[in-house]
């Protein structure tokens, strides 16, 4: 008997913990939208702010009932700017031109690394034209 009192408590343990740590990311998602809405005022931010603090989870539930579809709305457009800002960087940093792989695939070709074959497809593809056009030999 004691053996399932002490397996029901380490499951009510683990239940507990779910609960709470998935409460702790709802509350950090909730001050996150707080101090990232620019519609807001500072006031009306302060004020959420303490009530989230002195009463937490009524506070979480209304502010998730009351103000969850402009949450989802700053969090996608938040994403989409990381993402858009991402791409950015990473077409700046590993922008090539056609010209510069075009002398690459020339030095392989003369290097003998690459058949006249393989040189002329990937000629093609830096120049953006299909494959399937380059004559095959």
């Amino acid at each position: 008997m004691d053996f399932w009192a002490s397996f029901w408590n380490i499951i009510w343990f683990f239940v507990s913990a779910f609960i709470f740590i998935a409460y702790l990311i709802a509350l950090f998602s909730i001050i996150t939208d707080l101090f990232r809405d620019r519609e807001l005022s500072g006031g009306l931010k302060a004020l959420w702010f303490i009530a989230l603090i002195f009463v937490s989870l009524p506070t979480a539930l209304i502010y998730l009932i009351v103000r969850g579809k402009g949450m989802a709305e700053r969090s996608r457009k938040n994403i989409e700017e990381s993402t858009r800002a991402a791409e950015d960087y990473i077409r700046t940093v590993a922008q090539v031109s056609p010209s510069d792989e075009i002398a690459k695939a020339k030095a392989l070709h003369e290097s003998g690394a690459i058949t006249a074959e393989e040189y002329e497809h990937l000629k093609a593809r830096a120049l953006g034209t299909s494959s399937a056009s380059v004559p095959q030999q």
